[in-house]
């Protein structure tokens, strides 16, 4: 199922309303498609390297209203569905804890999440869940989105289908080692 979704969604490259189908894709990753908007933007950028800026600003911009949605279901569905299963279990303040923690770091989680090929549509709904404050999941999904769409789209324009295969099975990767780097660095000044 999950091929024939991509395949689906690498035909949607090709198509001319490209733009407000990556908008779309971008929107519904971020809340719970598991398909990620770099199969559209790759092809596209590729396709028409001068269009490179437009593609990672709809992907960027869609991509965060699609967060805010994720944000949602985990804010209104946990009150519904997820803390009724704490209470049964015993386990309410596991999840009190929990979401505390998450908070005090959220900004990194929302970060990492959205430049690393971890699922960002499980940090949205986290952060509705934990109640994360809102500006700060915003202001994180907006730099953590800009920075990954937009190294796509410079990396695919500066240098197009060579870079190609480095994008598709290596980019995640670089992205993590950066982001364990980075947040590494800032424990270890917070420690010594």
């Amino acid at each position: 199922m999950i091929r024939a979704l991509y395949d689906w969604t690498l035909r949607l490259a090709d198509h001319r309303h490209s733009l407000r189908a990556l908008g779309i894709v971008s929107f519904v990753e971020s809340s719970f498609f598991p398909i990620p908007p770099d199969v559209l933007m790759i092809p596209m950028i590729i396709s028409r390297p001068s269009r490179a800026w437009i593609v990672a600003t709809v992907a960027m911009v869609t991509s965060v209203l699609g967060g805010l949605l994720g944000y949602f279901i985990g804010a209104v569905l946990w009150d519904t569905v997820g803390q009724p299963i704490l209470e049964f279990y015993g386990k309410t303040d596991a999840g009190a804890k929990f979401a505390q923690e998450f908070n005090q770091y959220g900004a990194w989680a929302v970060l990492f999440a959205g430049v690393t090929p971890f699922p960002f549509k499980v940090i949205t709904i986290v952060s509705g869940w934990t109640g994360l404050s809102l500006p700060v999941f915003i202001l994180s999904a907006i730099v953590a989105r800009g920075l990954r769409f937009y190294v796509v789209a410079a990396l695919l324009w500066k240098y197009g289908a060579p870079i190609r295969d480095f994008v598709e099975r290596r980019l995640g990767l670089m992205f993590t080692v950066f982001m364990v780097l980075l947040i590494g660095g800032f424990a270890l000044i917070k420690y010594l």
